[in-house]
């Protein structure tokens, strides 16, 4: 267990070799196709040191659809946001709008000492990066190219001349 000192803020995601993490209707059918017996014991190992989960409203939204009982009961779960969302019972969740570079320290206090899992989608994962946050990316990279989707993180802006 981390102290608070040294909690890490993660990104732990599969994406395919051409770096997307969902198809265009944001769904996982591609990485489903492989079963989840081979990670299971890793997500859970990974899931325990977890005290925060961030997402932004399209994966909390694929969240709530994927199950009837809340998948991170444990965490206190962040949904980045202006939209009112409905929030299931069986969790912390907290909506907030603000920049993740004001609302990091927060999630620091909040994890107790775990560390933050940066959950989806790309353009969360991209602000977090972008502000200097992100300490960690557990990359798994699964063997499949898919059609154009949703990427891993979003490209920056170009550069102005």
């Amino acid at each position: 267990m981390t102290d608070q000192h040294s909690t890490k803020t993660q990104y732990y995601v599969a994406a395919s070799l051409d770096g997307f993490i969902a198809d265009r209707e944001g769904g996982l059918d591609w990485l489903l196709q492989f079963g989840f017996e081979e990670f299971g014991a890793d997500y859970e190992t990974f899931l325990a040191e977890v005290g925060v989960v961030v997402m932004g409203a399209r994966t909390y939204k694929f969240v709530l659809a994927e199950g009837s009982e809340w998948a991170y009961p444990d965490q206190v779960a962040w949904v980045l946001t202006s939209r009112v969302l409905p929030v299931i019972e069986g969790g912390d969740i907290r909506v907030a709008a603000a920049p993740v570079s004001e609302l990091h320290a927060e999630w620091v206090e909040a994890a107790a000492g775990r560390n933050i899992w940066i959950v989806g989608g790309g353009d969360v994962a991209a602000q977090v990066a972008d502000a200097r946050l992100l300490d960690e990316i557990i990359l798994t990279t699964m063997p499949v190219c898919s059609a154009p989707a949703l990427p891993c993180c979003r490209s920056p802006p170009p550069a102005r001349r």
